[in-house]
């Protein structure tokens, strides 16, 4: 980010906001995924959050409830050496990692997009952008039990099946999402996508697995004449056992129909109410977010949320067309947690009203989640390299814990009860 917008200035400036505003947290948030109650928690297993060191290529496990103590650190690149032989060699997957590294990166390799545990904590298994893979890391010993190269040169978002047994991952390059067991790491199926798929999200019942592409967001064609070029962004909805396209909604025309011809359609987090009858999600280049019901296939309610004066107004400065991003929601449906990425805050927001809570500073927030007991909003502070946990009932900081070098997804995961690193360093 530009020199001028210095944190000092930032925060100042991001309370005078908060403070003019007098927000206060009236209601409720919602959560695609409920978490696990304890009867539902394998035996010989405990509950964690794993947390993606984006730049660090670790992923550090926390406490999920509570204070968020990191309880270890697993090393999810071990490899490394092998897989820089192999992108040295050959001269179109050099140029993709460099292209990694200087667009999406942010001059920073990508080694952890994403993560999830098998269903018996044994293992992470890691989408890692910049080595266009998916590997599964066993927790005991830290060493790689099988590797999957997805098609292109950038692995990215993934998604794990309600019953845990399979894994969805955007090959953003390919135009393409593959589906894995996690045991085995054998494909199962795949389906095509528009243009650089980002999220996915499985339904509740395993029905359905939804994807949504977002387009070119490395271009500093961000002016809204220039939205052509952004690509196909659409979302495409498939059969979860067949991967057969079931609907495809094209944001621009819904988002038209309600007046909204400046948001862009490019449709980044999400998260469904608890029934999934609503999708809320957040767009590229706008501060808020977007109601969507699912049924009627139109756009609700648009919610724009506060700016920070500080914020550069230049979109080009903005992180990969980010302006916000991350959402959940609570487990009851009542409280919608988001991500004010380059605003440099997080807020609960009232779902009934759209009334958001207390902004509360974090440095360029790059994900939510929900903590393991529901009564928390987790966010990942990749600029100050943290992971905060925002009660969802006050709206209010009640945790926070420093982990490794650029975090961004953070999923809840469980591990053995013992469980304090793996042995082999």
């Amino acid at each position: 980010m530009p020199a001028a917008r210095t944190r000092g200035a930032r925060r100042l400036m991001l309370g005078s906001l908060a403070a003019a505003l007098a927000l206060t947290v009236t209601g409720g948030g919602a959560v695609a995924a409920v978490p696990p109650a304890d009867s539902a928690r394998p035996a010989g297993l405990r509950q964690v959050m794993f947390v993606g060191n984006n730049w660090d290529g670790t992923a550090d496990v926390i406490e999920s409830t509570g204070d968020l103590a990191r309880i270890g650190r697993v090393n999810v690149i071990p490899d490394r050496q092998a897989r820089m032989w192999e992108i040295g060699l050959n001269p179109v997957k050099l140029a993709y990692f460099l292209g990694i590294r200087q667009g999406p990166g942010e001059g920073h390799d990508q080694f952890v997009d994403d993560m999830y545990a098998t269903p018996d904590g044994s293992a992470m298994v890691v989408s890692r952008p910049s080595f266009a893979d998916v590997v599964s890391i066993d927790l005991r010993s830290g060493a790689i039990n099988w590797r999957f190269p997805v098609s292109g040169f950038r692995s990215d978002h993934m998604a794990v099946s309600p019953d845990g047994t399979r894994v969805a991952v955007s090959a953003s390059t390919a135009n393409r999402v593959h589906v894995l067991d996690i045991t085995t790491g054998r494909e199962v199926g795949s389906f095509a996508t528009g243009d650089k798929p980002h999220e996915n999200v499985f339904t509740a019942d395993g029905r359905h697995l939804w994807n949504m592409s977002i387009g070119e967001v490395t271009t500093a064609l961000d002016a809204p004449a220039w939205d052509w070029t952004k690509g196909d962004r659409r979302i495409t909805v498939v059969d979860a056992r067949t991967f057969e396209q079931v609907r495809v909604v094209d944001m621009r025309a819904r988002l038209d129909a309600f007046g909204r011809k400046d948001l862009s359609d490019a449709v980044r987090p999400v998260a469904f109410t608890p029934d999934e009858s609503t999708l809320y999600f957040q767009v590229s280049f706008f501060n808020g977010f977007v109601e969507y019901d699912v049924a009627t296939d139109r756009v609700t309610r648009v919610k724009t949320l506060p700016e920070n004066p500080a914020t550069d107004p230049d979109r080009t400065t903005w992180v990969n067309d980010s302006r916000h991003h991350g959402m959940s929601m609570s487990p009851d449906g009542k409280r919608l947690c988001v991500a004010a990425t380059m605003d440099d805050y997080a807020t609960v927001v009232d779902r009934a009203t759209l009334t958001e809570g207390p902004l509360v500073e974090a440095s360029k927030p790059y994900w939510a989640t929900v903590s393991g007991d529901g009564r928390a909003c987790v966010i990942s502070e990749s600029g100050s390299d943290r992971v905060t946990a925002i009660d969802f009932a006050t709206g209010r900081r009640v945790a926070s814990v420093a982990v490794g070098d650029h975090p961004q997804r953070v999923r809840l995961a469980h591990v053995p009860v013992d469980w304090t690193g793996p042995t082999a360093r």
